[in-house]
């Protein structure tokens, strides 16, 4: 991003908060990236394993606009530093749990370090950047979960499969460390947006657009969860995939998910975060629609390049669609749409684990492109609608 002069110094804060947004995002998909390795280690099914994505989404969902008001106060320059330390200290915890039944809640508490950071760190990008360059800050911050996709979750995958998933959460710790220590020495101290109050956070919550919003943003994380929080074990089973395959089948949905997520940063305020969503959310529902026809390993990824593009591109949208329609609500708008994100993956794992476990796993890429064809309905529902008061 280029700033003007006396905003120069935000520049390294950005790409503070975009690295932070990528260890964020590798720690919440390792789970999906050694699926198998935890499921063998642990002796428990894949659809068991599949529940620390399900328990950590809830706790994450309602986490976030808990600790939005809980925070609100808070130095973010300390609120986030001492949230990847948090981080750090949950991966390192959980790697040494040596049962399914002590990782779980071990797993839930880590996992409210990404329940405070995402969203905090979108809502105070406002007070880093002019406010005609604030839809293009979201996005490029949100840029580290599509990096989390093309770089952390293959990594930890392809650790998980010849190390142990115990020493992919290793990893992640150490980059935790590194990331809180970026933070730190980066981001301005006395950053506080301001305090939602009761009233404000009403304004939010009656606000059909904003609420319409993050229905759509839990659709679509439903949608694609249905599917993407089993690729590991669909992949092994189906097209017999091993670890080094799987690493460069999510790479190669990796690549796609930071190219779209790049075009979405350079286009979005030109063409309207709305109209971004609806195609972000079009392509990720055409990838399900053409999914029966994946018959082989190079056909299935054809057929995930447009869900790659879409995937972390829509959520980048959602984001700026929020700041932009309504900046004073945005502490409370932003946190309430990574509850949406969250909740989608809480009911999306559910889904899928509940399919898989009944031999109903041709059925999974159907709700999912049900559950997204009605986010896009929607979507159109509020684009036609008039903006929040």
């Amino acid at each position: 991003m280029n700033l003007p002069a006396p905003r120069r110094a935000s520049q390294h804060a950005l790409w503070a908060l975009l690295a932070g947004n990528f260890v964020i995002g590798t720690g919440v998909m390792v789970v999906p990236g050694t699926l198998n390795e935890i499921s063998v280690s642990l002796s428990v099914g894949v659809a068991t394993a599949g529940q620390l994505i399900t328990a950590a989404a809830a706790v994450m969902c309602i986490g976030a606009p808990l600790l939005a008001a809980a925070v609100a106060r808070w130095d973010r320059r300390q609120l986030l530093a001492l949230t990847m330390v948090w981080y750090a200290a949950g991966h390192a915890l959980a790697a040494l749990m040596p049962s399914f039944g002590t990782l779980l809640p071990v797993r839930m508490l880590t996992v409210i370090a990404p329940a405070i950071f995402t969203p905090q760190a979108a809502a105070c990008v406002g007070l880093l950047v002019p406010p005609e360059q604030r839809g293009r800050a979201v996005t490029f911050v949100f840029l580290g979960w599509s990096m989390a996709s093309v770089l952390g979750l293959p990594i930890g995958a392809l650790i998980g499969g010849h190390l142990g998933w115990r020493m992919a959460f290793v990893a992640i710790a150490i980059l935790s460390v590194a990331s809180a220590t970026a933070v730190w020495f980066t981001l301005p101290g006395g950053i506080r947006p301001a305090a939602l109050t009761a009233a404000a956070w009403s304004r939010v919550l009656r606000s059909p657009v904003l609420m319409g919003i993050v229905s759509v943003t839990a659709l679509q994380g439903a949608g694609q969860f249905v599917l993407f929080s089993y690729f590991g074990p669909i992949l092994k089973q189906d097209f017999g995939a091993d670890a080094t395959t799987l690493s460069v089948m999510w790479a190669l949905f990796g690549a796609f998910g930071l190219a779209g997520n790049m075009l979405v940063s350079r286009f979005i305020d030109r063409i309207g975060a709305g109209r971004m969503v609806l195609v972000t959310t079009a392509l990720i529902a055409s990838s399900l629609l053409v999914w029966p026809l994946a018959s082989t390993l190079a056909w299935l990824a054809v057929l995930l390049v447009p869900w790659g593009l879409g995937c972390f591109a829509a959520n980048s949208a959602q984001q700026a669609r929020l700041v932009g329609l309504a900046p004073a609500l945005a502490p409370g708008s932003v946190a309430l749409n990574s509850s949406g994100i969250y909740v989608g993956q809480a009911v999306g794992a559910a889904l899928g684990g509940w399919l898989l476990a009944h031999d109903a796993q041709a059925w999974m890429n159907w709700v999912g492109l049900a559950l997204m064809l009605i986010a896009i309905s929607l979507s159109v529902a509020i684009d036609r609608s008039s903006r929040p008061a």
